[in-house]
């Protein structure tokens, strides 16, 4: 099983390491193409970094160590 995923998390000094926010993934087939995939993944991409950006404008995400806390609604 294949999967195509996005994460948006805090910046940090070291390239995708900050605290996550918010990810997701979806499944993905070997049939599709490389334009199918680039589609879905910019999709994935745009909603997750949507939810992050909403989640931490709403003041309900907290950073503890290198770890988030996300306090739902």
């Amino acid at each position: 099983m294949k999967h195509i995923g996005a994460t948006a998390h805090y910046v940090t000094p070291d390239l995708d390491e900050g605290p996550i926010i918010e990810q997701d993934a979806e499944r993905i087939s070997h049939a599709e193409t490389p334009a199918e995939l680039i589609r879905r993944g910019q999709d994935i991409e745009a909603r997750v970094l949507a939810r992050a950006l909403k989640l931490h404008a709403e003041g309900r995400v907290f950073i503890h160590g290198n770890h988030t806390v996300i306090f739902q609604q």
